[in-house]
């Protein structure tokens, strides 16, 4: 398939800029590729969609303060996005500046702390943070929320709490898994007090969540990797439940990046792990049956995910009706629940 092939007109008005006051009071767009039929409702009731001994998984991951500025030794003007902390000392990142630093150069960051570029990996720079301060704590004191590039603001003090999930365990990512944003602690308290098993991995978002895919054909595309855990208690869970045969629900492309990845490499058990995994159109899902997700940009590898999930022609039609009834896009805007083919399982 084409990278053309996902892409469709988003009026810019809908491109939420701000969460909305309470979490759970966005609108919920339930596609069903069972029944083929699209529903309109709200967050508040997505209770309703579960039963006893189903499976809700979130990615627990905390968004670190990423963005740094700083200058070259030569005095030019930097930023520093943190993509992944190595060590204590030790980070990717990409940088944006007039002209590449070399590996051995310094740069200037803020609070007068310095960092050396060790060398290149990929298309990040591999750089080593100088002092006894850790990369976490700096980041923490110094950094900036990374907001996705499409919201104009910049982040203060609501984004601090909103562009996080009210679960976040792990520091790591560096964007948010946003449908995760829609949960509050009664919301998820009631699935608990209905008998739904609420588990967690984790995967930590790298800034290529936000990198267009630049090939034409979809085929040619290299995902970006990122590091996730997979619990030991997540895996017995889900496995039980399929053997009673409840549903298993992602929240998030995160979620189901880790669980299918952890699926295709075989036999499932609590691990550390690498992904790259790109699923279109074709892919041979194993252990999601249902996915909560926000809606996503065009031409980008997430929406060509929920086309593979949810059905290419079925996907379509559900974005036509959210842009005709003004759903809230991206980071801060409203939800979906995708119920896939049942003969999709493995």
């Amino acid at each position: 398939m084409k990278t053309l092939d996902f892409d469709f007109y988003l009026p810019q008005h809908l491109i939420a800029q701000h969460p909305l006051p309470n979490r759970s009071e966005s609108r919920l767009l339930e596609v069903n590729a069972i029944g083929q039929s699209i529903q309109d409702n709200y967050f508040r009731q997505i209770a309703d969609h579960f039963e006893a001994g189903d499976v809700l998984v979130l990615n627990d991951t905390k968004v670190i303060k990423a963005r740094l500025f700083g200058q070259k030794a030569t005095g030019g003007q930097i930023e520093v996005m943190i993509d992944r902390v190595l060590s204590e000392h030790e980070a990717y990142a990409q940088i944006k500046s007039s002209r590449s630093p070399k590996a051995g150069s310094l740069l200037h960051l803020s609070g007068d702390y310095q960092s050396e570029v060790l060398g290149r990996h990929a298309d990040m720079f591999h750089i080593r943070l100088l002092g006894n301060e850790s990369w976490y704590d700096f980041l923490e004191q110094y950094g900036q929320l990374p907001l996705p590039p499409y919201i104009e603001h910049k982040a203060d003090a609501a984004d601090d709490t909103r562009y996080q999930t009210v679960f976040a365990k792990h520091a790591g990512a560096v964007a948010a898994p946003t449908a995760g944003l829609h949960f509050d602690e009664a919301l998820l308290q009631a699935l608990i007090n209905k008998g739904v098993h609420v588990r967690y991995v984790t995967l930590h978002v790298g800034a290529g969540t936000f990198q267009p895919v630049k090939v034409d054909n979809i085929a040619e595309h290299h995902m970006h990797s990122e590091v996730y855990h997979l619990p030991e208690e997540t895996i017995s869970t889900i496995l039980h439940a399929r053997a009673n045969g409840k549903r298993v629900t992602a929240v998030g492309t995160t979620s189901l990046r880790t669980l299918e990845s952890a699926a295709h490499v075989g036999k499932l058990f609590a691990h550390h792990g690498d992904t790259n995994i790109f699923i279109t159109p074709g892919f041979e899902f194993k252990l999601v049956d249902r996915l909560i997700t926000n809606f996503h940009l065009p031409k980008s590898t997430l929406m060509m995910l929920v086309s593979a999930f949810g059905g290419y022609d079925l996907m379509r039609k559900a974005y036509a009706h959210a842009i005709d009834q003004s759903y809230r896009f991206f980071s801060y805007g409203d939800a979906m629940l995708i119920t896939r083919l049942p003969s999709a399982k493995s």
